[in-house]
């Protein structure tokens, strides 16, 4: 069995004051057993519009907020799955993609996967309103890694409903889903763990899903309730608000034994391609 540590942030403007905390976090984990730390969607940058991501952008492979992955990956002998960062977008200048980077526990970037699905919506009951596609450029395919955990699948945020992004990953033999998030306080309140247990029972997997969770300088409010959820729904551990992390273990033989005896993921009728 494995330890893991979904890390819950309530990250503002300033990356130097959020990559302080992430590392605070981080080493609390460690010396809880982590070997695997998932950090949320935006834990280094929250910032006060949805533009300011533009000015913090970072090209592929230098930067400030990657040399900290890379650096505490290794001081602290973990992978870390980090949340988003602004990666720079080469072929458009006024957006970035939200990069979920992985690094192994040598410090080395060895995956990255882009947000596929923008969060462009309207808050029903608020006045909250969001555009992500005006700054953020889209991904373009899933990604499931092999890790000394298990194969790892990683959504991010507003992926979490759309159950056909899931589906697609079990061709792949994904047995643990990342889901580094910022769900708002209302929607999260409705839908968060709702989905999150969901998309674990589904697919028969664990789920890892970090979030944010306070009150920040934007003037956002996100949900919290960091939590680890095993194959069957349970929720193993679940952190409700401000910093913090929940941490659990991921037992494969136990997930393999329950795909084996509820072999439910091979009486599908209809699978898409």
């Amino acid at each position: 069995m494995s330890i893991c540590a979904a890390i819950q942030m309530a990250s503002g403007p300033n990356v130097n004051s959020n990559l302080i905390e992430a590392d605070r976090l981080i080493a609390e984990a460690v010396k809880k057993g982590v070997k695997l730390v998932a950090l949320p969607e935006n834990f280094a940058l929250m910032g006060s519009d949805e533009f300011d991501k533009i000015k913090h952008k970072e090209q592929q492979g230098q930067g400030i907020i990657q040399e900290f992955l890379s650096n505490t990956a290794k001081k602290y002998a973990v992978w870390i799955f980090a949340g988003t960062l602004p990666i720079a977008d080469p072929d458009n200048e006024q957006k970035v993609f939200a990069a979920c980077l992985v690094y192994n526990a040598e410090g080395e970037q060895v995956a990255r996967y882009d947000k596929m699905h923008l969060f462009d919506v309207k808050v029903p009951g608020t006045n909250e309103e969001y555009k992500e596609s005006n700054s953020i450029s889209q991904g373009d395919k899933p990604l499931v890694i092999e890790t000394p955990f298990g194969k790892v699948g990683i959504a991010i945020c507003y992926d979490l409903r759309f159950p056909e992004f899931f589906r697609s990953s079990l061709d792949q033999g994904v047995e643990i889903f990342i889901i580094p998030s910022a769900f708002t306080e209302k929607t999260g309140a409705a839908h968060w763990e709702l989905l999150l247990r969901a998309r674990a029972v589904e697919n028969l997997c664990y789920v890892i899903a970090p979030n944010q969770g306070g009150f920040h300088i934007n003037g956002r409010q996100t949900y919290g309730h960091s939590m680890v959820i095993d194959p069957w729904g349970t929720v193993l551990d679940c952190h409700i608000h401000n910093s913090g992390f929940a941490i659990a273990d991921l037992d494969l033989a136990r997930l393999h034994k329950t795909r084996a005896s509820f072999p439910v993921l091979q009486h599908r009728q209809l699978v898409c391609k």
